[in-house]
């Protein structure tokens, strides 16, 4: 009776402690950071330089970084940081590619697992020495997987525009003459 007591009290004061540490050490986020977070792709592709899409965000949140470096965001995304941060649109830094996935050609793959490795959204599966296969509705084409490939069996492939991929373009602002 004895040791449960003792077993109540201890997880009492161990509970106690937490809730005044969680109060007292809190940590708040930047809501600016979210919302910036909230508009980008999720790619974590590192194309904007950034290693994700998170420090990338915080950059932008803090005027540390221009709005244009999200190569799968492209023009869209630009716009909508613009929108968000009252700054003027300027053009991505890289012309925007039209969307694409990887195709890994079965005849040459040699299962080394690099491309699987270098994938940040896991679109790439299979195993060591045996064929890999990308799962087109996750891959974003951001074409990390093609320099560690030894073999060169990685080719790009334009998305067809269909329903599923077609957009608005948005509209061009044209001055006045």
């Amino acid at each position: 009776m004895v040791a449960i007591l003792a077993i109540a009290v201890l997880s009492g004061l161990a509970g106690l402690l937490l809730g005044y540490s969680a109060i007292r050490f809190r940590v708040e986020g930047d809501p600016v950071a979210d919302q910036v977070e909230f508009l980008l792709p999720q790619t974590q592709c590192g194309q904007c330089g950034y290693p994700g899409c998170r420090p990338y965000a915080e950059a932008v949140a803090k005027g540390e970084e221009e709005i244009n470096r999200c190569v799968p965001g492209g023009e869209a995304t630009v716009r909508s940081l613009a929108d968000l941060l009252g700054r003027e649109p300027v053009p991505l830094e890289v012309e925007e590619k039209p969307p694409a996935v990887a195709v890994i050609d079965e005849q040459a793959c040699i299962g080394c697992t690099l491309c699987l490795q270098a994938c940040p959204v896991d679109a790439i599966v299979g195993a060591a020495k045996q064929l890999h296969g990308v799962i087109a509705a996750e891959c974003t084409g951001c074409e990390l997987c093609l320099p560690p490939c030894p073999v060169d069996c990685i080719d790009m492939v334009p998305v067809g525009t269909d329903i599923a991929h077609w957009r608005w373009p948005y509209p061009v602002e044209r001055e006045a003459a």
